[in-house]
């Protein structure tokens, strides 16, 4: 499982020794995107202070939003698992696919046909540019694995997420599940 090449559709899992970093200490990203030119991510396990309806008023449901990285963290960007209600959008892997018409999106959810567990929001991404992330995984910032949830992977409980990843990992990485997020407060 440590030694995965990065790849679309792989989840990124923080190691604990990024502390202090505010977008990604304790952070599990989907890899959305990796190639020649570069990568793209989304954390999974970050919510913001928003809800959907304070940033589109033209929806009427209060969606929860993602902080997906610190990079252009004023666009709105979303994943799904329903690429039958929603024309162009691009399969990441596992029946999970990123983006579409978002105007439909908006129909959608104002007609209570989409639900939480099929779509999730994002301000910003994560970015890497050619062969950054594979320098982060040389030091040891990142472990990858396999996205195991497939589709479900939208319903992932964010709060516990980091902690169920060490936890599986197991070995060195199962003490720091309990561990405190600031280590000075330990």
């Amino acid at each position: 499982m440590i030694n995965l090449k990065p790849k679309k559709g792989n989840l990124l899992i923080a190691e604990p020794s990024i502390i202090g970093d505010i977008s990604f200490n304790r952070s599990v990203v989907l890899l959305a995107d990796h190639n020649e030119s570069g990568s793209v991510g989304f954390i999974l396990n970050k919510p913001l202070d928003y809800s959907l309806d304070d940033l589109v008023p033209e929806i009427e449901k209060d969606f929860m939003v993602f902080n997906g990285g610190p990079v252009e963290q004023d666009n709105l960007y979303f994943i799904h698992k329903v690429p039958d209600l929603i024309p162009n959008s691009v399969e990441i892997s596992n029946g999970i696919f990123w983006g579409g018409n978002f105007e439909i999106v908006v129909t959608l959810i104002n007609k209570k046909v989409l639900k939480a567990n099929d779509i999730k929001f994002f301000l910003g991404y994560s970015g890497w540019e050619v062969e950054q992330l594979e320098n982060e995984l040389e030091t040891n910032s990142w472990v990858i694995s396999e996205n195991i949830y497939k589709q479900e992977l939208i319903e992932k409980s964010y709060s516990s997420f980091w902690k169920e990843k060490m936890l599986e990992l197991g070995g060195k990485y199962s003490i720091w599940s309990n561990a405190p997020e600031n280590p000075s407060f330990n």
